[in-house]
């Protein structure tokens, strides 16, 4: 599809369509929100820009945090949404706004037990290992544990519930005037257009990682890494706010990830961090400390010679990557090597082997390293495994501030009577650069604003 950048305009004297609410992007934001406005009675349209609802959440693992789900309860996880608030903020030290991480802790359990237990969707909680700021096990996903078996779910229940999803239709033109949305115009795969009225929209196009100009200009020091989100996070929700003078927040946020193997371009499990490995650069030498969590390590990596690093873990360790479908598919590939011993695997790797040996080795269950990390399990042991890895922006997660009704704030203070905007549109709670994000962020807005768009009101 072409067509001029996104824009506002005022609205035509008629629309060739006209839905009650209208939801714009069919990720797991949109398809949240799609379900959840059809069960509280409004006739629901949503439109996709590609031909087949996957977006970045069929990039994504799939897991969605929450706190005191049935799930959890279940498995006997003593959890709650202010312990989960509390998390959130110290890892972004404070940087987010309160009311909105109240508001997406407290939704999320909510929104888990109703996709569970209402729509169907088999989540269990991974208890086989910790998330980096998660104080309690409280990551929601299913069988597969993959973004793509997420949105598949999703859709599926769409279409039982008579959703009409309408895809290569990407919207262009935002038709706004005094403090209310009227519809849009979208393209089609020809180069034609549609218009579309509205009572209601509900902005759920993502983010604008694939901007590279909005990238430069908000997120500099990231610019030159590895796109790995989905091509069509052009920033629409953004350009649209600016047009209508709405609020924006936390623009140089973002999800990096340092542990996408090279060059297969395939995600491979912090697990396989958490759980005791580390990641060593072309020298053999460690360069950080690996518990901080993923995101902060994109820049980590990139600043390693040729922007490589190789992850070191072992047997054990992989044993509990392979719940996770991207990894079963990296070893598919041969993109995780093994060997019986470190001078072997140094070798495969072309590492000096002393560097390597003492990489994995120097650990201690007790006290800092070097830094700062603390090892609490044994020591690494044969079979020993490795990927190399470069780093990557993933996602971005400033975006336009809304309310606790996910409506869109204006810069004038007041709100948008009708514009509605959540997951990657909207402003995340991952402070201000990557070091705030937590892992889930990203699915957690999305699922919670998307639930609470759709079950608002004009």
């Amino acid at each position: 599809m072409t067509g001029s950048a996104p824009q506002a305009a005022p609205p035509p004297a008629q629309f060739d369509l006209q839905v009650q609410t209208l939801i714009i992007g069919a990720g797991a934001c949109g398809l949240t929100a799609a379900l959840r406005a059809h069960e509280t009675g409004q006739e629901v349209l949503v439109i996709e820009a590609d031909a087949i609802p996957a977006g970045s959440t069929a990039l994504s693992a799939g897991l969605i945090p929450a706190a005191g789900t049935a799930l959890q309860h279940a498995a006997g996880i003593d959890d709650s949404a202010d312990r989960f608030a509390a998390d959130i903020q110290a890892k972004a030290k404070g940087e987010n706004d309160p009311a909105l991480v109240a508001l997406l802790a407290q939704t999320a359990p909510r929104v888990i037990d109703w996709l569970h237990q209402d729509k169907g969707l088999p989540f269990s909680v991974v208890d086989d290992f910790d998330y980096p700021g998660h104080s309690r096990r409280r990551m929601h996903g299913l069988p597969s544990r993959s973004g793509a078996e997420l949105i598949d779910r999703l859709r599926t229940a769409c279409d039982t519930a008579g959703i009409d999803i309408i895809s290569q239709r990407r919207a262009q033109t935002l038709y706004w005037q005094g403090d209310r949305a009227y519809g849009i115009r979208a393209i089609l795969p020809d180069g034609s257009t549609e218009t579309i009225g509205a009572d209601r929209i509900i902005l759920a196009t993502s983010g604008f990682g694939g901007n590279r100009d909005l990238v430069a200009s908000n997120m500099p020091d990231i610019t030159d890494a590895l796109w790995f989100g989905h091509s069509g996070n052009q920033g629409e929700a953004i350009l649209w706010g600016k047009a209508i003078g709405a609020q924006t927040a936390a623009m140089g946020a973002y999800q990096g990830h340092g542990n996408v193997a090279h060059p297969h371009g395939i995600l491979i499990t912090w697990a396989v961090i958490t759980e005791g490995g580390v990641q060593v650069n072309r020298h053999g030498h460690r360069f950080w400390d690996e518990s901080q969590g993923y995101s902060e390590a994109a820049r980590q990596v990139l600043a390693q010679p040729g922007g490589i690093a190789f992850t070191i873990f072992d047997s054990r360790i992989a044993a509990i990557a392979r719940q996770f479908e991207d990894f079963k598919r990296a070893e598919a590939q041969g993109a995780i090597k093994t060997a019986q011993s470190l001078t072997d695997l140094a070798e495969i790797l072309g590492l000096p082997a002393s560097s390597l040996q003492n990489a994995v080795m120097d650990r201690s269950p007790s006290h800092p390293d070097s830094f700062g990390r603390v090892f609490g399990d044994g020591p690494l042991s044969a079979p020993f495994c490795a990927v190399k890895v470069t780093g990557a922006l993933f996602h971005t997660q400033g975006g336009l501030c809304v309310d606790d009704l996910a409506r869109v704030r204006l810069a004038n203070g007041s709100v948008a009577h009708n514009l509605y905007a959540g997951g990657g549109a909207a402003c995340g709670v991952s402070g201000l650069g990557d070091a705030g994000y937590l892992s889930g962020n990203g699915l957690l807005a999305a699922v919670t604003l998307g639930f609470i768009a759709g079950g608002g009101a004009t």
